[in-house]
């Protein structure tokens, strides 16, 4: 991940009272934030508790509110440690292929998504955060800028196009991705297969009719 500047999380989307410095403490708030994942797939955002995150992670309530002021930021916190993985991974990927076509890229990100959501804690619910609150990531900017933004520099990386050619469209191609995903997890628990292959077509056609097939 150090090589990716723009999946930085910004500052903003990590609310912690202080920092852990010692390796102990870091343990505790990924245990913190394991928990808080946990009991958002059972019980849902709602019903999430500080007091609960404590006893699931089996930490002091106290210790809890050590580094986070209440149930929001330790799922802002999540939400952020969700964001840093997607990216990671999509960058990965990216570069293990080598994508020549807009089907490449494509792919390559909606099939990380579509993996999160089925086998990550409490992504199905919170996904990046919007269910709690369209600028969980970043004060300045709603939570798919933050995402665009991040995806923008890593395909800059991987095709010649100017960047703000690429930030509208990829702009556009995650909205209207996002819709059709939410239409397949409706349909679908596990996300509708039918709907999400129409997902990538029609993402894919977009793309390559406003830069040509090859990325």
């Amino acid at each position: 991940m150090s090589d990716i500047q723009a999946a930085k999380v910004p500052a903003e989307a990590t609310p912690l009272r202080r920092q852990p410095v010692q390796q102990r403490s870091a343990k505790r708030v990924e245990q913190m934030l394991d928990a808080s994942a946990a009991l958002i797939d059972e019980l849902g955002y709602d019903a999430l508790t500080t007091t609960l995150i404590a006893k699931r992670a089996g930490v002091a309530v106290g210790s809890l509110y050590q580094f986070f002021p209440d149930k929001r930021a330790v799922v802002q916190a999540l939400t952020a440690r969700n964001l840093e993985r997607f990216v990671g991974a999509v960058n990965e990927r990216l570069k293990q292929l080598g994508p020549e076509h807009w089907w490449d890229v494509v792919d390559s990100i909606l099939d990380i998504y579509l993996e999160m959501h089925r086998t990550v804690p409490g992504f199905s619910k919170v996904h990046f955060g919007d269910i709690i609150d369209r600028q969980l990531l970043d004060e300045t900017r709603d939570n798919n800028a933050v995402i665009v933004d991040s995806l923008t520099e890593l395909v800059a990386k991987q095709v010649d196009r100017p960047v703000e050619d690429l930030q509208f469209a990829i702009t556009i191609a995650n909205e209207v991705a996002d819709a059709l995903m939410k239409l397949a997890f409706r349909r679908e628990p596990s996300g509708d297969e039918k709907i999400v292959a129409e997902a990538k077509y029609v993402v894919k056609g977009y793309l390559a009719a406003r830069f040509g097939e090859r990325s």
